[in-house]
């Protein structure tokens, strides 16, 4: 069927009843513009019929060739690197186990926990070992060292180091979530702030990972800390070092970098950034990885939102609060204030607009 045809059925099903036919007379020249109708009805762009069996397979050959040209951006051996959804599901679980009651769709009790732990401890086992073997065998053909056989050792004995930080992962996120309450006075319970506070997920999420990231597991750590990046707006690094009872009130749009270093009993607010000043290049001009970017904040610390402090030889000293929208990028004594000076405000009304408008501060 043709535009044109299209337009004078859209009339007559109408019927003449004035007002609405011109709105849709004027929404019609609005969507079937002449130079629309001329796109639409130029005969040799309509798909031939059989398409799917010509025109497909050259698809197909362009895309493989392109699969060629730009090999970094995809995998033909994609059963070689660890499973993004497997590792997500495997990370929801270990969350159930720490939060158990509060994560995951299993009730727990007493009489069951034990039983509850066993199984989904198992399945943990056994799923992270195969997705951590695949990430050291990764590693293992980038490098080429090491044997296939190495890997899943290696992968077992991460595995079973790991499972067992779960009780100081635990005695970590309690502290944690009690500072999340009695940091902020809109908390009624603890059990608000597990079941709702963006924090918890990332936090929790950024203890587990971290426990892989020192034990040498790649890939695995950002997978997980990404996707909770994704799900909360707080983006934290899982190579950063958080000390005890830590606090990111809000979170929308906190960044924590890889080599940043947080001491004890630091709370910080939305919007902030711990990040890299700039990034030191080697004499071809490559980005020189792996030395400390990221700034070191002490114990004690409360930095307000907006502020954003940078580079590895920053450092905040122990019980220093730092203003919202602070810009710092040298040292910061112990116990120091920094606060932004507030800008002059000019209020504008019927009255004033003139006087205010011509202000050469304004």
């Amino acid at each position: 069927m043709q535009i044109a045809e299209m337009i004078v059925m859209v009339k007559s099903e109408i019927g003449p009843e004035g007002e609405f036919i011109e709105k849709v007379e004027k929404n019609s020249r609005i969507w079937a513009s002449k130079r629309m109708l001329e796109m639409l009805m130029e005969g040799e762009r309509y798909v031939e019929d059989n398409w799917l069996e010509n025109g497909l397979p050259n698809l197909i050959d362009r895309i493989v060739e392109s699969y060629e040209e730009y090999g970094g951006i995809n995998r033909s051996e994609g059963e070689g690197l660890p499973s993004k959804q497997a590792v997500i599901e495997v990370l929801e679980d270990l969350l159930a186990v720490i939060f158990p009651g509060y994560f995951g769709g299993i009730g727990v009790n007493k009489s069951n926990i034990k039983y509850f732990l066993g199984s989904i401890l198992s399945s943990i086992y056994s799923r992270l070992v195969d997705e951590v073997e695949k990430s050291l065998k990764y590693l293992s053909r980038n490098f080429r060292v090491g044997s296939e056989e190495t890997c899943r050792k290696r992968a077992r004995a991460v595995v079973k180091e790991f499972l067992e930080k779960i009780p100081e992962i635990r005695a970590l996120l309690n502290g944690d979530i009690q500072a999340a309450y009695d940091g902020d006075p809109a908390a009624k319970s603890t059990d608000e702030v597990i079941l709702s506070y963006p924090c918890v997920l990332a936090i929790a999420t950024y203890r587990i990972a971290h426990e892989l990231w020192v034990r040498g597991v790649p890939l695995i750590p950002r997978i997980m800390t990404e996707y909770a990046h994704s799900k909360t707006g707080i983006d934290i690094h899982p190579g950063a070092k958080i000390g005890r009872n830590f606090f990111i009130d809000h979170g929308t749009g906190v960044v924590v970098g890889e080599t940043t270093d947080i001491g004890d009993n630091v709370k910080i607010y939305q919007g902030v950034t711990l990040g890299a000043l700039s990034f030191p290049k080697d004499e071809r001009g490559k980005i020189v990885k792996g030395s400390k970017r990221h700034p070191t904040v002490g114990n004690n610390v409360v930095i307000y939102s907006g502020a954003t402090i940078l580079g590895g030889e920053t450092t905040i000293g122990d019980g220093a609060v730092i203003g919202g929208n602070a810009w710092i990028t040298s040292p910061i004594p112990a116990g120091t204030k920094v606060i932004v000076a507030p800008p002059e405000l000019y209020y504008k009304n019927n009255d004033q607009f003139k006087d205010v408008s011509t202000n050469s501060n304004g």
